[in-house]
């Protein structure tokens, strides 16, 4: 049934269309331009008829008052005389969806009543699909609109309410956490832990403590009982990153506590229940490591039940403007440096450039573009892509921060720099490294690199010692 809504100070109208358009339709009649907007939105009715014969004022407030209530998400036709026919169509070109002669001519009414009422329904769907295909908000910290992005969305939110594994693959610097987060954001578990590990960074003798913790004396060292991660994520999400640089003895007992869904700490026969949701990252071909022998087949297949690919820069290259903007206002409030904008010629050198660092090196470059600009403008000759020869590389070649550069080089300075942020920032949060992390918008992993930098340059001994950082 379609419900129509009639606007008419004619009292006779309202029972004559009623009768007349059968049981298909139900008429609802609003006096008053207040009970039409209220019967409006409501969302009271589907389709509205605006009798502008009888609505009362002048002709100039009866237009306004039609214009009014054409702004609601209803479609109206115009019913008006001869006399009012071209302040009719002038209504439809501002919006209404059709005009009708007064009196109207039944099936025609009904006509124009189906077709308003179906246009309307194609609308909120293609609204609904339009709403389904856009960044939701727990995914803001994914930036990007590009169609390779947009199937990323698609995935996240078709996985997020699952507690099968995903396996997230990818080039490095393509944002592989951040689709973890997402997932784990936009689920049911988006108030529990998540906890992410980079399983390349532990070394091969820890690693097993490390995600299923031990318990006291349960090797040299050891002085007390310790969580492992599987623990810690408790009932939220575990993110193991690089997954495939595990070896093939720690692959094994991954492989057992998957199947088994429960796990012990070293040194202890309690079994404990997996309780964690786990994603995986890799970005290596782990196929190609199955066929080479470097990687269990049967782990392989137990990880791969649902595959998201994060797309390359390269392949999403219209977001590269997005992205810049997004990371030139991040970090002129980090090095406490105004910045307003970027140069449209260096834009066009940023979107021209391969980035085979992908969204990791935009940022750095962006970076450093930020402490180059002399203005609140990032100029092509401000952009580190067009000093390759100065550096002695190719083209836009980012160095690790970890390298060690010649002193006064560019990239010893920009090392030093981040060192000091690292440095103060665990002097003002009184060596909670944590924290300290936190203000800086970087990983805590990341910290303790820059942190280790640190203690191995004389330059920043004294500070160090000064705020004994543990």
């Amino acid at each position: 049934m379609i419900r129509i809504g009639l606007y008419s100070e004619d009292r006779t109208l309202y029972p004559l269309l009623s009768s007349a358009l059968g049981k298909d339709f139900q008429v609802l009649l609003a006096t008053g331009e207040d009970g039409m907007v209220d019967l409006l939105s409501k969302d009271g009715c589907d389709v509205s008829i605006l009798d502008l014969h009888t609505i009362y004022g002048s002709l100039q407030e009866r237009i306004g008052c039609s214009r009014r209530l054409i702004a609601f998400q209803v479609p109206s036709l115009i019913m008006a005389d001869d006399g009012l026919r071209s302040t009719a169509f002038e209504l439809v070109r501002m919006g209404a969806f059709g005009y009708c002669r007064r009196p109207p001519s039944i099936r025609d009414l009904k006509t124009m009543l189906s077709r308003a009422f179906e246009n309307s329904l194609l609308k909120h769907q293609l609204q609904s699909v339009q709403q389904q295909l856009e960044i939701p908000v727990s995914c803001d910290a994914m930036i990007g609109s590009s169609p390779a992005m947009q199937r990323v969305y698609q995935l996240v939110n078709r996985v997020s309410n699952l507690n099968a594994s995903v396996l997230v693959t990818g080039e490095s610097g393509t944002g592989k956490e951040l689709i973890a987060r997402a997932i784990h954001n936009l689920g049911a578990r988006t108030s529990r832990p998540f906890v992410a590990v980079s399983c390349g960074a532990i070394p091969e003798t820890l690693i097993e403590a490390e995600l299923f913790g031990h318990e006291k004396g349960a090797f040299t060292g050891t002085v007390g009982a310790r969580e492992g991660y599987f623990e810690q994520a408790a009932d939220g999400t575990l993110f193991l990153d690089e997954i495939g640089d595990l070896s093939l003895f720690t692959q094994v007992k991954l492989l057992r506590v998957l199947q088994q869904m429960e796990f012990s700490r070293l040194g202890s026969n309690r079994l404990i229940p997996l309780r964690a949701r786990l994603i995986f990252a890799t970005h290596q071909d782990l196929g190609k490591l199955v066929a080479e022998g470097k990687f269990r087949q049967d782990l392989y297949y137990r990880i791969n039940v649902m595959r998201i690919e994060s797309p390359s820069l390269q392949e999403r290259a219209e977001d590269i403007p997005r992205l810049a903007t997004h990371f030139l206002r991040h970090y002129s409030q980090v090095f406490q440096k105004p910045m307003e904008t970027i140069a449209p010629d260096a834009l066009a050198m940023l979107q021209s450039y391969p980035w085979p660092g992908n969204v990791r090196e935009l940022e750095n470059v962006i970076q450093r573009a930020i402490i180059l600009a002399t203005g609140d403008t990032v100029r092509a000759e401000d952009l580190p892509l067009n000093s390759q020869e100065e550096n002695g590389g190719e083209l836009g070649d980012v160095v690790d921060i970890g390298e060690y550069q010649p002193s006064g080089s560019f990239e010893r300075q920009l090392r030093d720099y981040k060192i000091k942020l690292a440095v103060n920032a665990v002097r003002d949060h009184n060596g909670n490294k944590t924290l300290a992390a936190r203000s800086l918008a970087i990983s805590r992993a990341y910290l303790h690199r820059l942190l280790r930098l640190a203690e191995a340059d004389p330059q920043f001994e004294q500070e160090l010692r000064d705020q004994v950082i543990a």
